[in-house]
């Protein structure tokens, strides 16, 4: 899927190197290409992230350097990770900000999982505060989907924002199919 842009781009005489994410879609038609990225922000890129076990350091310096194709197979750990998204009120649309965000501490203590912050900042009375739409994804890992997810909502019930709201079916289907077997 990525190798037709990226073969654009160097027809056109506009090589493109560094990360280039691609957001997928399976359809009944086939892999559908939904964006490309240029960047780590998003939460489905997180996750991946997490399971990566070859350094990324020297990934991306191998990209800048035009020697990637020598750095070897990627190394993977064991397991699988859910990214969970706390928005803020009125997301996607306009999303409110500067309401409190409390409870990240007790979140953090959660076996398997810890919290990225993706839209927060910190009020003039030294709070933090939502600060965008995306506020912060919650990360839960585990040996299995099931445990995976299972953490990433264990970890964002604890955090508390007026406002904030949640998807409860992250995963939900993949899990629930995996545990179901062949």
């Amino acid at each position: 899927m990525i190798r037709p842009a990226v073969a654009e781009l160097r027809r056109r005489g506009t090589p493109y190197a560094g990360l280039l994410y691609a957001g997928l879609a399976l359809t009944a038609g086939g892999i559908r290409v939904v964006e490309f990225n240029a960047r780590f922000g998003d939460p489905e890129t997180q996750v991946v992230l997490d399971r990566l076990a070859t350094p990324l350091g020297g990934l991306l310096r191998a990209a800048a350097d035009g020697g990637l194709a020598g750095a070897g197979p990627l190394r993977w750990a064991p397991g699988a990770a859910v990214t969970v998204v706390l928005a803020a009120e009125g997301y996607p649309g306009t999303p409110v900000t500067g309401d409190d965000i409390e409870g990240i501490e007790d979140s953090q203590r959660t076996a398997g999982a810890y919290v990225l912050h993706a839209g927060t900042a910190v009020s003039a009375a030294g709070n933090l505060v939502s600060g965008g739409g995306r506020v912060l994804d919650v990360v839960g890992t585990g040996a299995d989907l099931a445990q995976a997810r299972a953490a990433a909502y264990r970890a964002i019930a604890k955090i508390r924002m007026r406002g904030g709201w949640y998807r409860r079916d992250i995963a939900e289907r993949a899990a629930a199919a995996a545990s179901a077997g062949p």
